[in-house]
């Protein structure tokens, strides 16, 4: 067996297609299906099998994967450690995020890391924040941004303390005010981020006992900013999600100030080029004054 075979199973897994695994690796679609061909055969068992709407993984490609993946995650480290002790720079680092921090750090942070740090390539993955610390303990991604709390099998770096408001429209009783109260917030309807964006909101209302009263459930900041611009309802959100909204929008305070502490969360013994990125996370921050945690 060979790691070019594992990375063009890989690249299968990730794209869903052996054209698109074809392009990410440079190679023919015909050099595709020889090499995954050539892996089944050595196992002894398929690892995919096609379907009308693409390519899936068999149940024994299932129990393969972790396995091939750890192989790929090994390699790539050896080869980043073998670079850094001739002195050079390569490899790949995988990041996590979510919508915020992927509109406002990151095209910043990029920019910085791949001009000080040509020979290392950057990949982006965007979920919710379990999925991220899914994607970090199973070595899917080498760092994800996460806000606290997390698991404690993984670390956590901390950045940021975002503060958390309250949105309403403008045509709402309280839009003059400048604080709500716990009591008030439990009497309106409210719109709320889907399961898995939603911890931060969830830990304000165990912790001053509020019963919210859940009108919609929206996964995107946008359309929560829309839906309350329409005065459907109010809602919480972090302060870094509400940079541009509309002008009939409201911002208020809430009655006991809360935070969402935003973090870089990796598994233990990062590789050279991971510890690479989050330097390089903490130094624009620091430049920019953003680093407060």
């Amino acid at each position: 067996m060979t790691i070019s075979r594992f990375e063009v199973f890989y690249a299968i897994v990730e794209s869903g297609s052996l054209t698109k695994a074809g392009e990410m690796l440079n190679l023919t679609q015909s050099g595709i299906s020889h090499a995954i061909s050539s892996l089944e055969t050595e196992l002894g068992f398929s690892l995919l099998t096609r379907g009308r709407t693409g390519i899936y993984l068999t149940s024994n490609g299932e129990r393969m994967l972790p396995y091939i993946r750890e192989i790929l995650i090994l390699n790539n480290r050896l080869k980043q450690e073998a670079a850094a002790i001739n002195g050079l720079e390569m490899g790949i680092v995988r990041i996590g995020t979510f919508t915020s921090v992927a509109t406002q750090w990151l095209p910043h942070i990029i920019k910085q890391f791949e001009n000080d740090h040509s020979g290392i390539t950057v990949k982006l993955f965007e979920g919710d924040y379990s999925t991220l610390e899914q994607w970090i303990a199973n070595g899917v991604i080498d760092c994800g941004f996460l806000t606290l709390p997390i698991p404690k099998s993984l670390e956590f770096l901390p950045l940021k303390k975002d503060k958390m408001l309250c949105i309403l429209s403008d045509q709402h009783p309280l839009s003059t005010w400048d604080k709500i109260s716990f009591e008030q917030i439990q009497a309106e309807p409210l719109i709320m981020p889907k399961q898995g964006w939603d911890n931060e909101i969830k830990q304000i209302f165990r912790e001053n006992h509020i019963k919210p009263n859940v009108k919609f459930e929206v996964s995107d900041d946008q359309a929560i900013i829309a839906m309350v611009q329409n005065n459907l309802g109010i809602s919480i959100r972090p302060e870094m999600t509400l940079t541009h909204i509309p002008r009939n929008v409201r911002i208020l305070n809430l009655e006991k100030e809360s935070f969402r502490f935003i973090g870089v969360a990796t598994k233990p013994n990062m590789s050279p080029a991971t510890k690479k990125f989050i330097d390089c996370v903490y130094a624009w921050l620091r430049d920019n004054s953003l680093l407060d945690c």
